[in-house]
C-alpha cells in the first residue's frame, strides 16, 4: 500500500511530465484551425478587418484562421462569447472601438470587462472620421464652421446614429468646443449619409472610408478630420487638434485580442504575426488605400491604448447623458 508521501512524489513527477507537454503544445501552436470571431454581421468593415487579419495570420503561421461572424447589439454579443472562450490561442476577437471602448461608457454595462476579461495582442488599425457638408453649407472650412455654429445655435443639425463612432465624435466636438447642435436620429449610417447627399440635413461625422467616393466627387465637402495627422486620402483636410483643439483625436479603431488567461507564449507568437503580416507594404497598402492608419502595435501598448479609449469614451457618455438604445 503507497504511503502519502508516495503519493505526493508520484503526483509532482506526474506534474513535472507534464510541464514539456505544455510547452510542446505552445510551441506547436497553431496545430488546428482557429477562429476569429467577429461580433458583426458579414460585409461591413469590421468583417473586412477580421478576413484580412484571417488571411495574413494564417500566411505566417501556416495555419487556417476562420472568421465566424456573431452579430447583435453593438458587438457586445459576439464580445461576450470571446470573453467565455476556452483560454487557449483557439478563439480570437475582432476587437474594436464599439464593443471594446464605447460599450463601457453605458448603463448597464457589458457583461464583460475589456481590460479585465482579454488580452490585447495588437492593434490593427486606426480610421478617422470625418465631418461632412453638403456643398450648399455656407462653411468652407472647418473655422468657418465653427464660427457659423457658434452664431446660429442650435441650428445646425446633423444625422445621428446612435451610440456610434460618428454621434461620440460630435458629442466630443460639442463638449469641447462648446457648440449647440442637434442630432437627428436614424437607424443607421446609410440612410443619415443619403440625407445629407439630398441636402436634407447640412451634415454628419461618419467614418471616412463610407464617405470618400462622394468627397472625390464633390457630392460632399469634407471639412475637418479627427486623426491625430492628416490623413493621406484627405491632404488638403485639417484635423481637429490642428484647427484650434490641441489633442482632440477620435479614431474607428480594429484589433485583435484573446481571452484572458491564454499562455504568454502563444500571445507573444499571435503579436510577433501581426507585427510581421502588417508590416508589409503590400499588406498595409490594402488598408492604407482606404484611408486607415496601420498600427500593427505590440499588445502592451494596445493593451494601454483600450484602458484610454475606455475612459475617454465613457466621460463623453456621462456627460452627454447618451442612453443606449
Amino acid at each position: 500500500m503507497l504511503s502519502k508521501r508516495s503519493f505526493f512524489i508520484a503526483g509532482a513527477l506526474a506534474g513535472l511530465l507534464a510541464l514539456p507537454l505544455a510547452a510542446q503544445a505552445q510551441d506547436d501552436y497553431p496545430s488546428r484551425p482557429v477562429r476569429v470571431l467577429v461580433p458583426f454581421p458579414a460585409g461591413g468593415t469590421s468583417d473586412i478587418m477580421g478576413r484580412l487579419i484571417a488571411e495574413e495570420l494564417g500566411k505566417q503561421l501556416r495555419q487556417s484562421f476562420v472568421v465566424d461572424n456573431k452579430g447583435g447589439a453593438g458587438g457586445t454579443i459576439g464580445t461576450a462569447e470571446a470573453a467565455r472562450a476556452a483560454p487557449d490561442g483557439y478563439t480570437l476577437l475582432l476587437s474594436g472601438i464599439g464593443s471594446n471602448a464605447i460599450a463601457h461608457g453605458f448603463t448597464p454595462k457589458p457583461s464583460y470587462d475589456s481590460s479585465r476579461d482579454f488580452i490585447q495582442i495588437s492593434q490593427l488599425a486606426a480610421g478617422p472620421n470625418v465631418l461632412v457638408v453638403h456643398p450648399s453649407f455656407p462653411a468652407k472650412t472647418f473655422k468657418e464652421f465653427i464660427a457659423w455654429v457658434k452664431a446660429n445655435p442650435g441650428k445646425f443639425s446633423y444625422g445621428q446614429v446612435n451610440s456610434s463612432s460618428g454621434h461620440l465624435t460630435t458629442e466630443y466636438l460639442k463638449q469641447t468646443a462648446g457648440l449647440d447642435m442637434v442630432g437627428i436620429p436614424y437607424k443607421g449610417g446609410a440612410p443619415a449619409l443619403n440625407d445629407v447627399l439630398a441636402n436634407q440635413i447640412p451634415g454628419m461625422f461618419t467614418n471616412q472610408d463610407a464617405v470618400l467616393q462622394h468627397v472625390k466627387a464633390g457630392k460632399l465637402r469634407a471639412l475637418v478630420v479627427t486623426g491625430a495627422e492628416r490623413n493621406p486620402l484627405y491632404p488638403d483636410v485639417p484635423t481637429v487638434a490642428e484647427s484650434g483643439y490641441p489633442g482632440f483625436t477620435a479614431v474607428s479603431w480594429t484589433g485583435l485580442s484573446a481571452p484572458k488567461g491564454t499562455p504568454q507564449a502563444v500571445v507573444d507568437k499571435l503579436e510577433a504575426a501581426m507585427v510581421t503580416a502588417f508590416s508589409q507594404p503590400a499588406v498595409r497598402a490594402k488598408l492604407e488605400g482606404n484611408g486607415f492608419v496601420v498600427v500593427a502595435s505590440k499588445s502592451s501598448d494596445y493593451s494601454e491604448f483600450v484602458k484610454k479609449e475606455i475612459e475617454r469614451w465613457s466621460k463623453v457618455i456621462h456627460t452627454a447623458g447618451i442612453k443606449a438604445d
